[in-house]
């Protein structure tokens, strides 16, 4: 039976089938946009992480500004990047922040910066499909970094168990799920675990994209967490949201404190309190492997990414006024979606940094 659903779900992503009860790709974030008419249409995207919210935002900001609809394509973080270089959409998405050569190269090709406003946080957690095991499991830093390495191939490897006192773990091999496109969900996972382990370090490192060494791709947040789905004996990495909404098994993180911790609006604004009191003007931070005792470890800001000149006015109005709403009514609306609020700080900061629009 398992020989089958792992071919199923191979033959899946060999033709590109995001699987049933997730959001898919390639729909628009604003039903509006797509009808097009009257009014200005502001395009964006990249990030699947935080796709929920930004459908959440784009509808309810139309509901109030039915003058401009907004479009966002979940299209994954290195995607977003990619097109927001290219000029092909008004602004772009990412979970990662873009990196110097990338900012440079933005410089080079449009004559001006590339901002970064963060947008919420939220959390890449180890999401897995264990048939008998009701309980949440424990992982430590060093179990998660030898499962994605492909060094711990059973469920009942010691490294787990050792964590899991009571807990019968079968001795089924592990199915690794990871994303097989340019991901900030990935980079959020590959910087965390570049943190805790050295091996991850030298032999993988982190990115949006890198050369995995074990295991089976599927494409966005939606893909990963469908192939998570109908694979028994799996584990892959996903967006907090996205296991809540296909009512996903995920377990607690072992932090930098020693304590195991699970992904919650609590622990992911813990993560950020630390980096919210000195957070650099440009907003690019990691909080990764944060200090603290409630920290979640594997947490991060999200971004959008805004050019710092718009030479079309009508847009310019429209993109300040969204950053603007998003920092104010739009925070009321995250922590339904399993998100956090931005802390008082960053907003007050972003605030500020909003008039480098031009």
């Amino acid at each position: 039976m398992k020989t089958h659903q792992f071919c199923v779900a191979a033959l899946m992503i060999i033709l590109g089938v995001t699987c049933a009860g997730v959001v898919s790709c390639s729909k628009s974030s604003n039903p509006a946009a797509e009808k097009g008419g009257g009014g200005l249409s502001l395009n964006g995207a990249g990030a699947t992480f935080p796709y929920p919210i930004y459908s959440k935002w784009t509808d309810e900001y139309h509901k109030s500004h039915p003058d401009v609809a907004i479009n966002y394509q979940s299209i994954g973080s290195g995607g977003g990047i990619r097109q927001v270089l290219a000029g092909t959409v008004d602004f772009g998405a990412s979970d990662g922040p873009m990196n110097d050569e990338q900012i440079k190269e933005f410089q080079q090709q449009r004559g001006c910066d590339i901002l970064h406003f963060p947008t919420v946080l939220g959390a890449d957690v180890p999401s897995y499909n264990l048939p008998g095991v009701q309980a949440e499991l424990n992982f430590t830093p060093e179990a998660l970094a030898g499962i994605f390495l492909g060094t711990i191939k059973k469920w009942n490897d010691p490294l787990i168990t050792k964590a899991n006192p009571g807990i019968n773990l079968p001795a089924d091999n592990i199915i690794v799920v990871h994303r097989s496109d340019g991901s900030g969900t990935t980079y959020v996972w590959t910087d965390y675990l570049s943190k805790i382990s050295d091996d991850w370090r030298t032999k993988v490192g982190k990115g949006t994209s890198v050369n995995w060494p074990v295991g089976l791709g599927g494409k966005g947040n939606e893909g990963v967490s469908g192939l998570i789905s109908q694979m028994p004996d799996s584990i892959g990495y996903i967006e907090l949201i996205y296991a809540v909404q296909n009512h996903l098994g995920y377990g607690r993180v072992r932090n930098s404190s020693g304590n195991f911790i699970k992904a919650d609006l609590n622990s992911v604004t813990a993560a950020a309190a630390e980096a919210a009191q000195s957070m650099p003007d440009d907003f690019r931070v990691s909080i990764t492997n944060a200090p603290g005792k409630d920290a979640y470890p594997v947490s991060s800001f999200t971004w959008l990414l805004v050019p710092s000149r718009i030479p079309d006015p009508q847009k310019k109005k429209a993109i300040v006024d969204f950053l603007s709403w998003m920092l104010a009514d739009g925070q009321n609306l995250v922590e339904a979606l399993a998100y956090a609020r931005l802390p008082q700080q960053v907003v007050v900061k972003e605030t500020q940094a909003i008039l480098r629009v031009q």
